[in-house]
């Protein structure tokens, strides 16, 4: 299993509609399978070991034991819900991300101008666009559409040929606040009809393209310091949200270049590369993959992704642990006992939901008539 090592705090739908388009011992199940079932049930582990609700106000605790998760975790994991019901079209999931919403919202206020990292920002105003897509609720629109503004104006310079700088200090413009920061400005493009934020969206991913993407290749570099040296490593939520924006922009090839470079180089005999769960990098996996599919599946790309993104997610599912189904990120290896982290357990979620089951497939195989 190779390992990414990752510096402390790492910069760190669509006219088709959005909803559409989105281990100590084994315990059962057939390995290299995986049901739809089991997606529920390892989403429902989740909840069980995590998520907490007072007076309608929802978190994710920071570990089995306890805490809260910060605030760029909890944003994506307010994503994790709307994956599940982007496979389940359960209410109950619209349900759970309000309260987690007002939770949020509660702990951080409606504005957050006080986070110095601009992609925390972005994080949570994605989050808030893919629910306003879904429900047409105007207070996550008002909400993102605030956020979205006050980190923009701060974050955007000329300095560099454009982009965002990844904090408030100017030190650094990183793919993990741009590649964010064009697919928010592109859901708020398609939410309100004000195309300034989608030319807003298409300036922000131009610049990364030009600047950080290795169209040869496919890589996406981490960042660029204010002196021009670019950070060239690669991790997969860059090269996930590269993937994001480039698809719903329209730069297809690029979009698929980026995808083939993670599968291929990214991950050691298929499988994506294991990070430390108690830090940011634990949840980085989920949203590779949450864009990539998505991508797969919008442009048919199955024939080249789906089958390493179903071994993905059948080694995620083998590796969950007997007694309580939480798989970390460092699947195929079995989940030890102790201590776990909700952002780092995050990814199992977030793939079975993402990527056909595999007993679906068998079927739909078994029943397909010949030609």
């Amino acid at each position: 299993m190779q390992t990414t090592a990752i510096p402390d705090r790492v910069s760190g739908v669509i006219r088709i509609p959005w909803v559409a388009v989105f281990c100590c011992a084994l315990a059962g199940g057939r390995a290299g399978a995986f049901t739809a079932a089991d997606a529920d049930t390892i989403f429902e582990a989740h909840t069980k070991a995590f998520y907490r609700v007072e007076n309608g106000q929802g978190w994710h605790a920071k570990t089995t034991e306890g805490g809260r998760a910060d605030f760029w975790m909890q944003a994506e994991m307010l994503e994790m819900v709307l994956d599940v019901y982007g496979r389940t079209r359960s209410p109950k999931q619209l349900e759970m991300f309000g309260e987690l919403f007002r939770g949020f919202t509660a702990k951080h206020g409606r504005t957050w101008e006080r986070n110095e990292f601009n992609d925390d920002i972005m994080w949570m105003v994605i989050a808030c666009m893919r629910a306003h897509l879904i429900t047409r609720n105007a207070e996550y629109l008002s909400v993102a559409k605030q956020n979205f503004d006050l980190c923009y104006a701060r974050a955007f310079s000329p300095d560099l040929g454009g982009g965002l700088w990844w904090k408030t200090d100017n030190k650094s413009k990183n793919a993990c606040v741009n590649g964010p920061g064009a697919i928010a400005a592109y859901l708020l493009g398609l939410a309100t009809r004000d195309f300034s934020y989608t030319a807003k969206a298409k300036a922000i991913f131009l610049w990364e393209r030009a600047t950080l993407f290795d169209a040869r290749t496919g890589r996406v570099a981490d960042s660029i310091q204010r002196s021009g040296r670019v950070r060239s490593f690669a991790l997969t939520y860059n090269q996930g949200t590269f993937v994001g924006a480039a698809s719903l922009l329209g730069y297809h090839d690029d979009a698929k270049r980026a995808a083939i470079f993670t599968m291929n180089e990214l991950c050691k005999d298929g499988y994506l590369p294991a990070s430390g769960e108690d830090g940011d990098g634990g949840g980085f996996n989920g949203i590779g993959v949450r864009w990539i599919a998505r991508f797969m599946k919008v442009r048919g790309e199955e024939a080249t992704f789906e089958p390493w993104l179903q071994k993905n997610a059948a080694a995620a599912w083998q590796a969950r642990r007997a007694g309580d189904n939480l798989t970390w990120c460092a699947w195929p290896r079995p989940t030890p006992a102790g201590v776990r982290h909700a952002w780092g357990c995050s990814n199992a979620v977030v793939i079975l939901q993402a990527v056909r089951p595999t007993e679906a497939v068998k079927q739909e195989k078994k029943t397909t008539p010949p030609n």
